[in-house]
Order: structure tokens, then C-alpha cells, then sequence
């Protein structure tokens, strides 16, 4: 039996096994793969702290793994297909094996969009992004489009325009769904190009994106907007909960509901990185959400219900 099962090896969960394997805690984390979630698809991340240059996302997952193996750690490769978190001991089960353990970190994340676009899912990480606070940087000085027209979308925006020459905002719906504030600031800033009422037909390009092809609802014509880069903000990710079969409370998105401790409304079940709502997506965000869920896992199996101001 664990003392703690992580599941989910991304960020979240492998920061989480970091500290509870560091507190002498039998600690077992479960996972589809080094690649399998939102990091480990990312091709460049240059902004994690303590890691100098460019990496992968996956070379990055892969260092938190080896610090966690290097304390006593376990990472298995399997999917889970259901949670007992009723029972004592808890049990996860997976494809081919069942767990038993004390407490569970829910590090699972979320689904990313499903492609629909032509050339959306080829480009991505060359030159198609889902985060524009991830990879902004990256296209300084060079025109790009955004494709959504929510508050997201419209933030994520005006990010971007402190890096590209120019932005094209490509807006399916006839006007934007965002605060007023928020909208006039994006119409008014003079790099910013607004298409309401326009769709993203496809993206085009070979190894590189070198543009958009949009389409006007009003003309029905195609138009190629020459871009380097294409930052999508559709709908289409919600969290990864399907295996817990409606056994913890969440919001109307889907995100599971929990407290400053990261603790979920059962006691010893823990969720954090992308299963919970209102979440900046940023790897070292996940990480600490991780690290507090870790640090209540030992708190709650020691019988300690408050985290205390601990500096070690």
C-alpha cells in the first residue's frame, strides 16, 4: 500500500511527488507518458525558474521526474480507469493493476482543444500555440493572428502585442464576448486588427506557419493573411475527470472544487494544475499548486489538519 498516489506526472503531480516522497511519504505516481499531457507536447519553454536557456516541455517534466525518483519516488505507465475514494484504503484502479493508498493528488489536467482546423495540429509548437504567456516571447517582432474573440482571447491579445509587429484578431462570432474594458482597449490599440465575424479556415504552411486562411461570414470569400505565428482560443479544453465518475463536487465548466490546502470537499483528495477553474496555465503555477497539495497529503496522513508556515 502508498502512503500517497499521484495521479498525472505533469508539473503538478511531479512537483507534488517531489515533496511527498522528500517527507519520507511511500509515494507512487501514475501516468500516460512523458508527452502525454499540456507541457509535455510544448517544444520550448524559456521562462521556468532555475532552468537557464530552452527546453522541451518534456525534458522539463523529464528533470522534476528524476528529482522525485532521486527521493524515493515511483512513476508507473498506466491509465487510470476509475477512484474508490470512499474505501479504506482508497483505491485507484488502473487498465492492468489496482492501488491502494492514504491519499490521492489529482494531477490529471485538462483536454486539449481538438484540432478541427486544417494544418492547426501539424503546426502546433511550429508556430501554433494555445498559450500566449508561454511562447509571446518567442515571435518578437513578427506578425501573428489570434482566433477567438472571448475575454481569454482578447487578454491573451494584448499580451502578445508588447512582442509582435502585428496582430490580426480573428473573431468568429459577429462581435467580441468580452469586457467593455477589455474590448475597447484591443480596438483602440493601433496593432491590433479586428475581423469580427470572420472563421479560421485553415493554417497554412509546411514546416513553419506562414499565414491564415480566414473566410468573411458577410462575403463568403477566402482571404491568406500572412502570419508567423497562430494563437487559438477556442473552446474546447475542459478538465480530465472522466475516471472519477461524479464522485467530487465541481463547477458548471467541470473543475473540481477545493480549498487553500489544494484539498478537495473529501478529505485526503487533493486536486490541482489544470483540474481547477479560474487557473493561470503556467508550468510553475502547477508546480506550486503541487508542492501546497503535497505538503497538506503529509499533514493530513500525520493527522495535522493546517499547513503551518514552513520555510524548510
Amino acid at each position: 500500500m502508498y502512503d500517497v498516489v499521484i495521479i498525472g506526472g505533469g508539473p503538478a503531480g511531479a512537483s507534488a511527488a517531489i515533496y511527498t516522497a522528500r517527507a519520507d511519504l511511500r509515494t507512487l505516481v501514475i501516468d500516460k507518458g512523458l508527452t502525454a499531457g499540456a507541457l509535455g507536447i510544448t517544444s520550448k519553454i524559456s521562462n521556468y525558474p532555475g532552468v537557464p536557456g530552452t527546453v522541451s516541455g518534456a525534458e522539463l517534466v523529464g528533470i522534476m521526474r528524476q528529482q522525485a525518483e532521486s527521493f524515493g519516488a515511483t512513476f508507473t505507465t498506466e491509465r487510470v480507469v476509475g477512484v474508490d475514494i470512499n474505501a479504506n484504503p482508497r483505491v485507484v484502479m488502473g487498465g492492468t493493476r489496482t492501488f491502494q493508498t492514504r491519499a490521492i493528488i489529482l494531477a490529471t489536467g485538462s483536454m486539449g482543444r481538438t484540432s478541427t482546423v486544417p494544418g492547426e495540429e501539424k503546426l502546433l509548437g511550429r508556430g501554433v500555440s494555445y498559450c500566449a504567456t508561454c511562447d509571446g516571447a518567442f515571435f518578437r517582432n513578427r506578425p501573428v493572428a489570434v482566433v477567438g474573440g472571448n475575454d481569454e482571447a482578447l487578454e491573451e491579445t494584448l499580451f502578445l502585442s508588447k512582442f509582435a509587429s502585428h496582430i490580426t484578431l480573428i473573431v468568429p462570432t459577429p462581435e467580441m464576448k468580452a469586457q467593455p474594458h477589455v474590448r475597447d482597449e484591443v480596438i483602440a490599440h493601433p496593432a491590433i486588427d479586428v475581423r469580427t465575424g470572420t472563421r479560421l479556415k485553415a493554417v497554412e504552411g509546411d514546416k513553419q506557419v506562414t499565414g491564415v486562411r480566414v473566410q468573411s461570414r458577410e462575403s463568403k470569400e477566402d482571404e491568406v493573411i500572412p502570419v508567423e505565428g497562430v494563437f487559438v482560443f477556442l473552446q474546447g479544453a475542459r478538465p480530465i475527470t472522466d475516471y472519477l465518475m461524479g464522485q467530487l463536487e465541481t463547477t458548471d465548466d467541470g473543475c473540481l472544487k477545493v480549498d487553500r490546502q489544494m484539498q478537495t470537499s473529501v478529505p485526503g483528495i487533493f486536486a490541482v494544475g489544470d483540474l481547477l477553474c479560474s487557473h493561470i496555465k503556467q508550468a510553475v503555477i502547477a508546480a506550486s499548486d503541487g508542492v501546497i497539495a503535497a505538503i497538506a497529503a503529509d499533514r493530513y496522513i500525520h493527522g495535522r489538519k493546517q499547513i503551518k508556515t514552513d520555510w524548510s
